[in-house]
């Protein structure tokens, strides 16, 4: 027989022409999708010893796939929401600036190392029982990497959500467990239209409330990062401030790499986006 043909291992799927990071937004949602099903089928404590990070298993030589799979699954859906948004606009910036390969390996390197930090803490402040999930250490990981890349370049910081996440934690203490359900519910709504107000101004006074802080790139993963490390000391935030920080340091190590080894790129790179 004459003539020859190419397998395609692509062919015309849809998913693989996409650019890498919104690869891994479809492969966020879909974890979560498949981790509600678990949590529906095995419960919460299948899902918490068998997907989330959990400090007491790893010290034990157990669940040691947990520091991977836990960079995938997350808490709830506006857990999600918050990450894949953040995720969106950093990682497409990113990506395209390195490339999908370089991004691919500090996505998954700061996922990993903040996994990591978030064992080493835990352990330091006595508290190896807590369990972790999400993709902000490695979101943080991009950031860091931006952080040297293009530090003159603006971006928001929406505080906004931040503190109602603060205010939530807070008050959940002082309300009756009756309205809980409901108070928790319309945080989210407001949480979510927040956000979306800087992207589509149909509301000036939810975009006022939003308080969008505009920041140099090299000062967000700081800013993002200190104030709630203090908040944490005295209130117990739902946020992984040690991962965050793992996540950030693999980026500006991996930043750092990157300026000293394509120095004439990198200038050109800060100067276009200063």
């Amino acid at each position: 027989m004459e003539g020859s043909y190419q397998i395609n291992p692509r062919g015309n799927n849809i998913f693989f022409k996409l650019n890498l990071t919104l690869q891994l937004i479809i492969l966020n949602v879909f974890f979560y999708i498949v981790s509600l099903i678990i949590l529906g089928v095995y419960g919460e404590t299948f899902f918490s010893t068998n997907l989330a990070l959990n400090p007491a298993y790893i010290l034990n030589g157990e669940k040691i796939w947990t520091i991977f799979t836990s960079i995938f699954v997350h808490g709830s859906f506006f857990h999600l929401f918050a990450n894949m948004f953040s995720l969106f606009f950093i990682g497409n910036f990113l990506e395209k600036l390195i490339g999908r390969k370089r991004f691919l390996w500090v996505y998954l390197i700061s996922g990993l190392v903040g996994g990591l930090f978030f064992i080493f803490f835990s352990v330091l402040f006595g508290n190896p029982d807590v369990f972790a999930v999400g993709a902000s250490g490695a979101i943080f990981g991009l950031l860091g990497v931006l952080a040297l890349l293009v530090p003159h370049s603006k971006i928001y910081l929406i505080v906004g959500p931040l503190l109602l996440i603060v205010a939530e934690v807070v008050l959940t203490d002082f309300l009756p467990g009756s309205i809980l359900p409901l108070f928790s519910f319309i945080v989210n709504i407001l949480f979510i239209a927040m956000i979306f107000s800087l992207l589509f101004p149909v509301s000036p006074i939810l975009r006022k409330l939003s308080l969008p802080l505009q920041l140099s790139m090299w000062m967000l993963p700081f800013v993002a990062i200190i104030p709630l490390s203090i908040i944490s000391l005295f209130v117990p935030l739902p946020i992984g401030n040690s991962a965050h920080f793992g996540g950030l340091v693999v980026g500006l190590i991996y930043g750092f790499y990157l300026r000293k080894k394509f120095p004439n790129k990198t200038k050109r790179i800060s100067k276009l986006f200063s």
